[in-house]
Formats: C-alpha cells, sequence, structure tokens
C-alpha cells in the first residue's frame, strides 16, 4: 500500500462548496480507499491504496469528486515522502523567516515548472515577497498578510497554472500527524530487529 495526501483546490469557498470532515473522508471511502482522514478544513485528505499510477489516481479522485460534489476540485497529491521532505524544507535562511511578519506559504503545483517559467516566476519576486522552487513546490514569503501583497497573483496564475497553497505550518503539522509517527515507530521496529 502507498499513502499519499491529497490536497484539494477548490473546496470550502464559499457557502456553495462547503464539505465537512467527514464527508470527505466518506467521499475518499467511497472511492475504495484505505485509513482515509481528512485534515483541517481547507481540504486535505490522507489515505492508502495500492499501486495505482498517480496520474491515473488524481483523475479518478476529480472524476468521483466532481460527480459527487456536482463542481470540478482539482487535486494535487504528494506521497507520504514527498509530504515529509516539503516540511523538512528550508527555502529561507531563519533570518529572513523570523524577520517577516508573514507566515510562509506553499503552493503546490501540478508538475514541475520548465526553466523559462521558473525565471518569470522569481521575476515577480521582491524583497517583500520573496519566491522559490523546490520540486513541484512554490514556497512565497511575504513580508506580511497575504492579502496585503503586491505580488502579481494573476501573472503567477498565468504562469503556474491550477495551484493550490497552504501555509508551510499547516504541511509540517500534517506531516507530524500522519508520518513522521509511522517513520518513527518504522525507525523503532527496525533497530530492535537489527543484530
Amino acid at each position: 500500500m502507498v499513502r499519499y495526501a491529497a490536497f484539494l483546490r477548490g473546496v470550502n469557498l464559499g457557502s456553495r462548496r462547503r464539505v465537512g470532515a467527514a464527508q470527505l473522508r466518506a467521499e475518499f471511502e467511497a472511492m475504495g480507499f484505505e485509513d482515509a482522514e481528512s485534515f483541517r478544513t481547507s481540504g486535505n485528505v490522507v489515505f492508502a491504496t495500492g499501486g495505482e499510477r498517480p496520474d491515473k489516481l488524481t483523475a479518478r479522485i476529480e472524476a468521483a469528486l466532481a460527480g459527487s460534489l456536482g463542481y470540478a476540485v482539482t487535486v494535487f497529491l504528494r506521497t507520504e515522502d514527498e509530504v515529509r521532505a516539503i516540511a523538512a524544507h528550508e527555502p529561507f535562511t531563519p533570518a529572513l523567516v523570523t524577520a517577516s511578519k508573514g507566515k510562509l506559504q506553499v503552493s503546490l503545483l501540478g508538475a514541475e515548472t520548465s526553466a523559462a517559467v521558473s525565471r518569470a516566476v522569481l521575476k515577480l519576486a521582491t524583497d517583500d515577497d520573496r519566491l522559490t522552487f523546490a520540486g513541484r513546490e512554490l514556497y512565497w514569503l511575504p513580508s506580511g498578510g497575504t492579502r496585503d501583497s503586491a505580488l502579481d497573483a494573476r501573472a503567477l496564475d498565468k504562469l503556474l497554472g491550477p495551484t493550490t497553497m497552504r501555509t508551510k505550518g499547516t504541511l509540517e503539522l500534517l506531516a507530524k500527524k500522519f508520518f513522521m509517527a509511522q517513520l518513527t515507530g518504522w525507525r523503532a521496529s527496525f533497530a530492535s530487529s537489527s543484530p
């Protein structure tokens, strides 16, 4: 079994797109996934499944959610290793993060960007809105609140296509709750069985 985190774009935005934790968990269980659990209200679901290819899995989840919820939901899948890597990654120096009054944001992308797109996105960065890529994630450190930022969100959307954003703190908590305990347990059992 492979464990994934699904990050959903377009749920719990406005009164018509509300999906409770129990309903979201039930949706994933109805698709045949195991150990489905939701995390917070921003559309995060952790689950386990067999060896289905991630692109096929993403398409299947999107189709099932569109059918049951009545609107399109874009899904961004990450394996447990990928979630742990995002949580552990420190894209900016501690001094920059400490100096910022904003929260470090992570935009989950559908695929890695080309060199040309990456350069165009990074040109939008300023001292008040720092940007950097790592894999399929764009990290954004605003100097204050995201709503007060002068970052050109329309230009970003045009360059990147659909994304979904979470605070890095949310991703760290998700990794700790669902993926670090299993890793710790695995290490402990491995250590105890080693000669």
